[in-house]
């Protein structure tokens, strides 16, 4: 993985497409995903060195000014947030669930890197906006404590954004619950 990854949503699918243009011409970076998301939001991420990230991000955010929903450059993304993005984090064991619940895809985002960071659990999934509502969901498993920790951390950072919905932390998750969360 490249050493940075920059985030962008747009309320507008048109400039959404304008502004994944706009930031893979603007340096340096991959374009790693961009599409539509609900309600009629875009979503864009690109990876590169942090100068080529932040530029294109800056670029992406100047050419839909008015238009921009959220951003962030993550200069070290931890390493699961990306297959929990694409729901290919493989976990074996839920053990307790927490759930961290926001208004937008880039917060979540941001909310699965901080659970990563503060504690040892594992990224289920992080579930964006499809079919949601835009809002956006992260789910994790691990020990009690782990996981507590992890979605007090991720959900302190989100309410200081002012997009969190809800956060739930269920213990013992019945075992019919694993087939429909992983």
């Amino acid at each position: 993985m490249k050493k940075a990854v920059g985030f962008l949503e747009i309320c507008s699918i048109a400039k959404g497409i304008l502004a994944a243009d706009t930031m893979i011409k603007a340096g340096n970076v991959e374009l790693y995903e961009a599409g539509s998301v609900c309600p009629g939001k875009y979503f864009i991420v690109v990876a590169g060195n942090v100068d080529a990230v932040k530029s294109a991000v800056e670029s992406g955010s100047q050419i839909c000014s008015g238009s921009v929903i959220d951003k962030v450059v993550l200069p070290n993304i931890h390493e699961t947030v990306f297959p929990a993005l694409f729901a290919t984090n493989h976990v074996e064991e839920l053990k307790a669930l927490g759930i961290i619940e926001t208004y937008s895809v880039v917060s979540a985002i941001i909310a699965a890197d901080v659970a990563a960071k503060a504690a040892n659990i594992e990224l289920i999934e992080v579930r964006l906006a499809r079919g949601m509502g835009g809002k956006a969901l992260v789910n994790l498993t691990g020990d009690v404590g782990s996981v507590q920790t992890a979605v007090e951390a991720a959900s302190n950072k989100v309410l200081e954004l002012g997009v969190l919905v809800d956060r739930v932390i269920i213990p013992a998750p019945h075992k019919d619950l694993k087939a429909k969360i992983m």
